[in-house]
């Protein structure tokens, strides 16, 4: 038996039994992680409230063997809250969407539990402070964490150079299956040709040009979501459940 101590984000919870969940955490060390929680949903629960979607959280868990990620479920035994964000997510129908649609991005591209994904996980902290303190509008925080997660995960677009020949940019095309922006003797059946002003808005996201991305026309803001929504589901192969409900 072994005792592991971590830091994490609640992505979601299922019912087990009358009184227990299961949690499932992208957590710094040891990247996707499912554990048990017992009795956390009687109303005399010390930390029931801890465990829910979109809490940063400090989790120990009890674990058979040497590994945290076994044949077995470890046990969350003791939970302390780092950063409560849901108290500014779940309240607003926009943030909520987009937050929602960030923890379904987040545990899909860290499939395999027990890797460390440092980088995903930083990301996601960051994205859901930002989204929680409304800095920046709900879409545009969406879309900025949907394309670094396509980069961290070695899938970042090209919004300038062509992406098949490395042509300097602008480039008037741009293919999901290739990568992002092709010039003209690159493109591929399938190509759109998008505004400008969208790839601009796409790249200042990419690279947290923030100035930029809020003076944006909501026009070239609805472009550019629907581009990134593409481009995700054609790496991910399907697309996310839960951005069909994600206002733009």
């Amino acid at each position: 038996m072994s005792l592991f101590r971590d830091d994490g984000i609640v992505l979601r919870t299922q019912k087990l039994g009358e009184a227990d969940r299961i949690i499932t955490l992208l957590t710094r060390g040891h990247g996707r992680v499912r554990a048990v929680a017992r009795g956390v949903r009687r109303t005399k629960s010390k930390f029931g409230a801890r465990l829910e979607p979109f809490s940063h959280v400090d989790v120990q868990f009890f674990a058979r063997g040497s590994e945290l990620v076994g044949r077995g479920l470890p046990l969350c035994t003791q939970s302390e809250t780092i950063a409560p964000y849901g108290g500014g997510i779940v309240t607003d129908y926009a943030r909520y969407t987009a937050g929602t649609a960030m923890l379904e991005t987040a545990e899909r591209f860290t499939d395999h539990e027990g890797e460390p994904a440092v980088q995903q996980y930083l990301l996601l902290v960051g994205a859901l402070r930002t989204l929680a303190r409304g800095e920046h509008a709900p879409h545009l925080v969406l879309d900025a964490f949907l394309l670094r997660s396509l980069a961290v995960n070695g899938y970042a677009p090209s919004f300038g150079d062509c992406a098949k020949c490395g042509m300097p940019g602008p480039n008037r095309f741009f293919s999901v299956a290739s990568g992002g922006s092709v010039c003209a003797d690159c493109r591929v059946p399938g190509s759109v040709v998008p505004s400008p002003q969208t790839l601009v808005l796409l790249g200042a996201l990419l690279t947290g040009d923030w100035e930029t991305a809020d003076a944006c026309e909501p026009r070239y803001v609805r472009e550019g979501s629907g581009l990134v929504s593409a481009y995700l589901h054609w790496h991910l192969e399907r697309g996310l459940r839960s951005l069909r409900y994600v206002e733009k």
